[in-house]
């Protein structure tokens, strides 16, 4: 009897997950590219970049807590995607979060955790305050949000510049920064001596928060389809524009609270330009994870990685700032590709 046609099976791989790992592994690519030609010493820097990020406990526990901030700040740019808003404000927010919250902290004049409290409301309301004005405009006069966050950032961060190496400068130290945050009330390291603390579990239960909201609750249903299909929203009854407020808003609060995470947990203090690009990284990361609440997990751990490889190489293996900056662009900008197709892959038996 002849043989019948071979049977087979397929894997499918998702559209945004096949799309997300082919921005990491194409970001991976070109990491080692940039290294082969521009690094002075290409073998162990490649090394470096890669392993350093996890080679001791104080590595090991910076990368944990950078990809705990960018968890926060990204799942704010979520959030505001999801709700049908670009948010480019996010490192304001970010930066303000932590001056408002840096403020409670040096006036408190009681102990236990009523400050820290206080604080983190301070953060919440200097975000979120950004990301309603921002709505507000989009909603009542058209002012579209990516330019109108944008210039919010550009106009506030100087005059927080101003007020951190001015009048709100600690005249005891010779750095541009605040006086630090008293011990008592820093969030708790989990790894000493590195920066890890309480903030990246914190994190971590905000990510499940907000897949809860977006993906099991009938308001979560209708923020997703206002933000993803207006049209469709409207033939259903449901005011896309009702959302845009909200959703800036909630975005921004979650960007002034990964400041506060940035100042009490990170740093110890606020100083100068600390918010460092953080705003900008979490939009790639957003943007890596397809605006899914637990793929950011993943996103922001390799791009936090990514980062720390970069700093890692820069620090021991004679990478310059020019290179490192130019893989952390690279990384940004392959993260804005968009690939929705799925990938079929056919196995025979």
């Amino acid at each position: 009897m002849g043989k019948g046609p071979a049977k087979g099976y397929r894997l499918f791989i998702p559209g945004p997950v096949f799309g997300a790992v082919l921005t990491l592994g194409g970001g991976i690519l070109v990491i080692l590219l940039i290294m082969a030609v521009y690094a002075p010493d290409p073998g162990p820097s490649i090394r470096t970049f890669f392993i350093g990020p996890w080679s001791s406990p104080w590595f090991l526990g910076n990368t944990l807590d950078y990809s705990g901030l960018l968890l926060t700040a990204s799942l704010g740019m979520t959030i505001a995607f999801r709700g049908g808003c670009f948010n480019l404000g996010g490192e304001g927010q970010i930066y303000l979060g932590g001056l408002a919250a840096s403020v409670v902290f040096l006036s408190g004049n009681s102990g236990g955790w009523g400050v820290c409290g206080l604080a983190v409301l301070a953060a919440l309301a200097a975000g979120g305050g950004m990301g309603a004005l921002t709505g507000v405009l989009k909603q009542r006069f058209g002012a579209h949000e990516l330019i109108t966050s944008f210039l919010l950032t550009q106009a506030l961060a100087p005059a927080a510049d101003y007020l951190i190496a001015g009048p709100l400068r600690d005249p005891a130290g010779n750095l541009l920064a605040m006086a630090p945050i008293p011990e008592a009330w820093l969030l708790p390291r989990l790894l000493p001596p590195s920066s890890l603390s309480v903030s990246c579990i914190a994190a971590l239960f905000l990510v499940i928060a907000g897949n809860c909201f977006i993906n099991r609750t009938v308001w979560g249903y209708r923020f997703r389809i206002a933000g993803a299909a207006p049209a469709f929203a409207r033939y259903g009854g449901i005011d896309p524009e009702r959302f845009w407020v909200p959703a800036l808003s909630v975005g921004g609060a979650l960007g002034g609270l990964t400041g506060f995470f940035a100042v009490a947990g990170t740093y110890g203090r606020c100083h100068l330009g600390f918010s460092g690009g953080l705003g900008w990284s979490a939009i790639a990361v957003a943007l890596i994870a397809r605006n899914r609440p637990l793929a950011l997990i993943p996103a922001a751990l390799v791009y936090g990685a990514l980062k720390a490889g970069s700093d890692a190489a820069l620090l021991t293996a004679g990478l310059t700032f020019e290179t490192a900056s130019l893989i952390q662009a690279a990384v940004l900008l392959l993260a804005t590709v968009q690939v929705r197709f799925p990938w079929i892959l056919k196995f025979r038996s």
